[in-house]
C-alpha cells in the first residue's frame, strides 16, 4: 500500500504545518487553559485562545468556502450540520490535529447530506425489515441499522476528506496531523497482524472495516473482506460525490458482511446480539455524522494514501497459525482503543470544554479586537528579553459596563467635570487650530504661458511682450492623524488624570471641528489577568487600551466612555509604544502622523523575569520615540506635573522624548494651541 511518510513521534506531535506562522507565545504557559471547570479567569490566556479559534474558523472558511461558525464547546458536541466545535485548550503537541479536525468538521457541514442518516432507520426497515408485531409492521434489527450507519460514516469520512486532502494541497499536514493522532495506534498495527478479530462477527469486521486504510490491514483476514475492500475502493474514493451513493453502497457492504454475520436479536436477552457490538447506542445518534477522537499515538502506520488506488492484494495470510496472538493485557488495550475509534465513528468528540463566564469574557475580547504583541528589547545585562503587551483596539460596552479592564472606573462619572471642561476648552482651541484646515493660494501674473489674464489684454501692443498670462499655486497641509497616549498608571490618579483627559477631550473636540484631523486615543497600564488577588508578578502584563479613534467612532462615544476612565498599575510605557507602532500611520503616504503623550515620571514594569525600571527603560523608551521620528512622526510629550516631581524626572523625561518634551498646564488652552500648532505646522 502506498502511504505517505513523514517523521513522527508517539510522545511528542511536531506542529510542522503551523510552525511558520504561529506565534511560540501561544502554548508558553506552564498551566494553559484546560477548560475544564477553571476557578482563574487568566485574560492573557483567553485572549491566546481567541486567536487559537480565530485561526482554525479561518481555515475552516478558505477550506469550505463557506462562513462556517467555529465555537467552543461548553457541553459535550458534535459536528451538527451548522457548527464546528472545537476544545477549549492550548496544547502544543495537538494543535495541527485539531485544525485537521476542524477542517474535516467543516467539510461534512460543506460537503455531507445529514438528511441522509435522519431518514437511515426506515430505510433499514424497508431493506431489512421483517414482520415483528401483530399488526404486520416490518423493523430490522437495531444493531444492524447502527453497523449501516457506522459502514456510512466510515466511507463518508474517506469520501469527504479525500476531497479536501486533494483539492487544497496546503492543508495536507493539517489532515496528516489528525489521522496520526485521532486514528492510528500500536495496539491497533498489531491486532491487525495478529490472529485476533479473525472469526466472523460483527465486531471482527467492524474493526477490520474501519481500519482498511491502515498499511497493515489483511482483506483476506474475513470471509467477504477483500470483496468488500475492492466495492468501497478507497484509491478511486473521489467516484462517491454525494452522502445518499455513500449511503447505497453501504447498503452493499453490509450484503457481503449479511452472508456471514446474524443481526437477530435472541428474545431472552435484553437486545444484544451474541454477534453485535456489544456497545449500547441511542436511536438519538443516528442523526450524527462522524468527528473523531483520539486513540493512542504512535502507529507504524504514517497515514492514509489519498493519492494513489490501494494496492489490490492489500495483505494476506494463508492461515492463522504463523501469527501471534494478543495478550490478556493487549486485548484491554485493544478494547480501549477501539471505544475510541467507535466514538470517532460516532461523532462523539470529546471537547475540552470553557466555562460560561469564560466564554462571556473572551467574546467580549474578541469584540474588542483584543491581541497579544511581543515586545523585545535590551535589559541591563545586555541580553535581550521579550515582553507581551495585551493590546485592544477598541473599548466597548460590555467592557465600559462590567469595568473588566482596570482602567474603567466602579464610578462611571469618575471624570465627567474633566470631560465636560474639555468639551467647552475643545470648542476654542478648533477655533485656534482651523488653520491646518485652512488654504492659501498665491497668484503669478505677466507670465508667458498659462490662462489667460482678461485684465492684461488692453496692454496688448504696448511692448509688453505678450506677458498677459497668469499662475497660481495653493499651498494646503496633508490630512494628518494624531495619536493621543494617556499614562493611566497609578500616579497619574486625581488632578493629574483629570488634566489629561481635560486635555485629551479638548483635542477630540478640536479634531471634530476640523475635516483634515483624526485623532486616536489610548490609555497605557498594566492589567492583573488572574482573577482575584495573586502574588505572582508573572500575571501582569502591560496594557494599551484604544478608548477613542475618530475614524471610526462618534465624538458622543468621548463623552459616552471617558467619564468612566480611572488609573491603576504601574507604567510601561515605551514597551506599549513599541506594541503600538505597528498601528501608527508612517508620514510618507500622503498623510501628515503625530504622536502626543501625556505621563507623569518615570517608566516602570516587572513580572517573573523582567524588572524594567530605571536606565533601561529610559533608554527603551527613548528608542521607542526615535523610531516613531525615522517612521516621520511627529513627537510631542506633555510633562503632567503634581507637588513631588524633581529636577532629574524632569531631565529623564526630556532624555526619553528630546525637543518634544513640554511642561505645561495641558488646562490651559492657549498654551495647548501654541505646541500643538507648532508641531502642526512644520512643513
Amino acid at each position: 500500500m502506498s502511504n505517505f511518510k513523514s517523521s513522527w513521534s508517539s510522545d511528542k506531535l511536531v506542529n510542522d504545518s503551523s510552525s511558520f506562522w504561529m506565534s511560540d507565545s501561544w502554548f508558553d504557559d506552564t498551566d494553559p487553559l484546560t477548560g475544564e471547570v477553571i476557578e482563574k479567569d487568566n485574560t492573557a490566556d483567553l485572549i491566546k485562545l481567541s486567536a487559537y479559534r480565530r485561526a482554525v474558523s479561518n481555515f475552516v472558511n478558505i477550506v469550505t468556502g463557506d462562513n462556517v461558525p467555529v465555537k467552543f464547546s461548553s457541553t459535550d458536541s458534535y459536528t451538527d450540520g451548522k457548527t464546528v466545535w472545537i476544545a477549549a485548550k492550548l496544547d502544543d503537541k495537538n494543535f495541527d490535529a485539531n485544525v485537521g479536525l476542524a477542517l474535516h468538521e467543516g467539510s461534512h457541514i460543506k460537503y455531507s447530506d445529514f438528511d441522509v442518516l435522519k431518514n437511515l432507520e426506515s430505510d433499514c426497515d424497508k431493506k431489512y425489515g421483517k414482520v415483528d408485531d401483530r399488526w404486520g409492521n416490518k423493523y430490522a434489527p437495531h444493531k444492524l441499522k447502527m453497523a449501516v450507519k457506522n459502514i456510512i460514516n466510515y466511507i463518508e469520512d474517506r469520501r469527504i476528506d479525500t476531497l479536501v486532502y486533494r483539492s487544497a494541497p496546503g492543508y495536507q499536514g493539517y489532515y496528516q496531523s489528525m489521522y496520526k493522532k485521532y486514528f492510528y495506534s500500536k495496539i491497533i498495527d498489531k491486532a491487525l497482524k495478529s490472529s485476533d478479530m479473525r472469526d466472523e462477527t460483527w465486531e471482527s469486521y467492524e474493526f477490520r472495516l474501519i481500519n482498511l486504510h491502515n498499511e497493515n490491514t489483511d482483506v483476506d483476514a474475513l470471509k467477504g473482506l477483500r470483496e468488500i475492500y475492492q466495492m468501497i475502493g478507497l484509491g478511486s474514493i473521489s467516484r462517491l460525490t454525494t452522502t445518499e451513493q455513500v449511503k447505497m453502497l453501504a447498503f452493499n457492504v453490509m450484503d457481503v458482511i449479511l452472508k456471514y454475520v446474524s443481526f437477530e436479536e435472541p428474545e431472552e436477552e435484553d437486545g444484544d446480539s451474541q454477534n453485535g457490538d456489544g456497545d449500547e447506542q441511542k436511536d438519538g445518534d443516528e442523526n450524527e455524522m462522524s468527528g473523531g477522537n483520539s486513540s493512542d499515538e504512535g502507529g507504524s502506520s504514517e497515514g492514509l494514501d489519498f493519492d494513489k488506488p490501494q494496492d489490490s492484494d492489500g495483505g494476506s495470510s494463508d492461515g492463522n497459525s504463523d501469527l501471534d496472538s494478543l495478550t490478556e493485557n493487549q486485548k484491554r488495550q485493544l478494547q480501549n482503543a477501539l471505544k475510541k475509534q467507535q466514538k470517532f465513528m460516532d461523532g462523539k468528540i470529546q471537547k475540552k470544554k470553557i466555562t460560561k463566564k469564560n466564554a462571556q469574557t473572551m467574546n467580549q475580547l474578541e469584540e474588542s479586537g483584543s491581541s497579544l504583541e511581543s515586545v523585545e528589547f535590551d535589559n541591563e545585562y545586555g541580553s535581550n528579553k521579550k515582553v507581551e503587551v495585551i493590546k485592544v483596539k477598541k473599548l466597548t460596552d460590555s467592557i465600559v459596563k462590567e469595568g473588566s479592564l482596570p482602567i474603567i472606573s466602579y464610578n462611571k462619572e469618575n471624570q465627567l467635570d474633566a470631560v465636560n471642561d474639555g468639551i467647552r476648552l475643545g470648542t476654542l482651541l478648533g477655533k485656534k487650530l482651523q488653520v491646518r484646515s485652512e488654504s492659501r493660494t498665491t497668484k503669478f501674473t505677466r507670465q508667458k504661458n498659462g490662462r489667460i489674464d482678461k485684465r492684461l489684454l488692453a496692454e496688448l501692443g504696448f511692448n509688453n511682450g505678450g506677458n498677459v498670462f497668469f499662475s497660481t499655486m495653493t499651498d494646503e497641509y496633508n490630512p494628518a492623524i494624531l495619536r493621543i497616549s494617556i499614562d493611566a498608571s497609578g500616579s497619574m490618579g486625581g488632578a493629574k488624570m483629570a488634566s489629561a483627559i481635560t486635555c485629551a477631550t479638548a483635542i477630540c473636540k478640536a479634531a471634530s471641528m476640523i475635516e483634515s484631523l483624526d485623532v486616536v486615543v489610548d490609555l497605557r497600564s498594566t492589567l492583573n489577568s488572574s482573577n482575584g488577588y495573586s502574588r505572582r508578578n508573572s500575571n501582569y502584563y502591560p496594557l494599551v487600551v484604544v478608548v477613542y479613534d475618530s475614524r471610526v467612532d462618534k465624538f458622543i462615544k468621548v463623552k459616552k466612555h471617558f467619564p468612566a476612565l480611572s488609573t491603576a498599575g504601574t507604567t510601561p510605557e515605551g514597551l506599549c509604544f513599541e506594541a503600538i507602532m505597528s498601528d501608527m500611520v508612517e508620514s510618507n503616504r500622503g498623510i501628515d502622523s503625530y504622536f502626543l503623550n501625556f505621563s507623569d515620571g518615570m517608566p516602570m514594569y516587572s513580572d517573573d523575569s523582567i524588572y524594567y525600571h530605571g536606565e533601561t527603560a529610559i533608554q527603551q523608551t527613548k528608542k521607542a520615540v526615535k523610531k516613531m521620528e525615522m517612521m516621520g512622526i511627529g513627537i510631542l510629550s506633555y510633562f503632567i506635573t503634581g507637588r513631588y516631581e524633581s529636577a532629574t524626572e524632569l531631565r529623564d523625561f526630556k532624555k526619553m522624548y528630546g525637543s518634544g518634551a513640554e511642561t505645561i498646564d495641558v488646562s490651559n488652552v492657549v498654551q495647548v494651541a501654541r505646541t500643538m500648532n507648532q508641531l502642526f505646522l512644520k512643513k
